[in-house]
């Protein structure tokens, strides 16, 4: 499977930035997918994560209400949508895959694939 993250830039506090994950090799509906970043200086953390199997979605905390990680299995693509950014949410962004339906998405172990990272910088 390899996954194509986009859509990062740059933008001031309060806007808004759509990430998109485009995933080829599995289609997208058997896969469990997840947003993590990693700002500079700092681990890699979690923020979203979608299952395929339900559907269920699971944020991290700062982000609950501003963040929505949504899926078109049409296009094989998973969405990260931010809203009311902060310049505490800088940090380069990348999208996982994982083939379990189940288990806990907050976690690296959780993923078996992994894509490359997108920027996002928000300037206050």
């Amino acid at each position: 499977v390899q996954l194509q993250a986009s859509g990062g830039g740059l933008v001031q506090a309060g806007g808004s930035l759509r990430l998109s994950c485009s995933a080829s090799g599995r289609t997208l509906n058997r896969l469990s997918m997840g947003w993590f970043r990693q700002a500079s200086g700092k681990e890699r953390e979690f923020v979203a994560g979608i299952r395929w199997l339900g559907g269920s979605t699971d944020y991290e905390d700062s982000v609950k209400g501003r963040f929505t990680i949504s899926r078109d299995n049409a296009k094989n693509t998973v969405y990260l949508q931010m809203n009311s950014l902060k310049p505490e949410d800088t940090a380069v962004y990348y999208c996982a895959a994982s083939r379990s339906g189940t288990g806990r998405m907050m976690t690296e172990r959780f993923y078996d694939y992994w894509g490359q990272g997108t920027q996002v910088t928000v300037s206050s």
